[in-house]
């Protein structure tokens, strides 16, 4: 019998690996991070598996070190002879002596607004959110010592449509995943697939850290309302300051672009409402806030700093 392992540690992964389990699908062990490790590294979007290797009695091992590179981790992975690595969301390399305890390999998956190699490398759906990208790829490969370069066996194309915000994409995400594993983790089982090579020159997307998240009011309102709706839950959200006070922002929209507010700097909050939503005023229309984080009571009047440094 094939022994399948599953490295998780990411909310994206969460939905699909719970519908792949309730499909039938076996899983032998959950490979995850413990919460103090996880914010220690602060693994953004990161949710335990705990609950869910239980409701289903998958014995679990939380990792010595999250890039699986200790003499703990590689020992373990040796001792059990697993045969096909799934993940559940795990954003580190795997090692080369982790794949290689592996008979069959590992099943990495990656997105981008183009076909790989082009946008291999670290957030790809944040990234698409922020600049505007109207579509997005999703590939699933068999994982090789390098970033997001494998051999291609599926891939599916989605919409970014305007509505869209990470959360929304992490669950088209999910949808796919739960396909893909139903479909082809039997035949990978088998031998039964083929694979494409990734051609072409290869380009990356940087590294996102929290401290990125912070607002140019100097932008254009399209591009602010990408960049919230690209940093929103299960992330820190997007953030300015009024008066060196915080205010994270989770959830706006564009209210108007012909509804002008003379005299108003941008930036300025011009209106708020009952509901204890408000508007900003921003380059091209104003900019409605539903959902955010403050210890401020917002007022009429104030704006927002409009320098893009960090306050310390």
């Amino acid at each position: 019998m094939k022994k399948i392992v599953m490295c998780g540690c990411h909310v994206a992964g969460y939905e699909a690996i719970g519908k792949m389990l309730a499909s039938g699908l076996k899983i032998d062990y959950f490979v995850l991070v413990d919460k103090s490790k996880a914010e220690r590294l602060q693994i953004s979007g990161y949710i335990d598996y705990e609950p869910l290797a239980k409701a289903y009695g998958i014995p679990v091992y939380y990792v010595s070190k999250y890039t699986l590179n200790s003499a703990e981790d590689i020992e373990f992975f040796k001792r059990n002879e697993f045969d096909l690595l799934i993940q559940g969301g795990w954003q580190r390399l795997f090692p080369s002596v982790i794949l290689d305890t592996l008979s069959i390999g590992a099943i990495g998956g990656h997105g981008s607004v183009e076909f790989l190699p082009k946008g291999r490398g670290r957030s790809p759906i944040n990234w698409s959110l922020i600049n505007g990208a109207e579509r997005f790829i999703v590939h699933y490969f068999l994982i090789r010592p390098g970033i997001d370069n494998g051999d291609v066996f599926f891939y599916q194309m989605f919409d970014i449509n305007q509505w869209d915000d990470v959360q929304s994409l992490y669950l088209k995400m999910s949808m796919i995943t739960h396909r893909m594993y139903m479909e082809w983790v039997p035949k990978l089982l088998i031998g039964d697939f083929t694979v494409q090579p990734q051609v072409g020159i290869p380009t990356y997307f940087g590294k996102r850290t929290p401290e990125d998240g912070i607002i140019d009011w100097n932008k254009p309102l399209m591009d602010i309302y990408n960049f919230v709706r690209a940093l929103t839950k299960p992330y820190p959200g997007a953030f300015s300051f009024i008066n060196d006070k915080k205010v994270t922002l989770y959830r706006v929209s564009p209210f108007d672009t012909r509804l002008d507010v003379p005299g108003q700097r941008i930036g300025e909050i011009v209106e708020v409402f009952q509901d204890g939503s408000f508007l900003i005023k921003c380059h091209g229309g104003l900019l409605r806030v539903t959902d955010y984080l403050t210890d401020l009571s917002i007022k009429v009047g104030m704006v927002f700093d409009s320098s893009p440094d960090i306050k310390k």
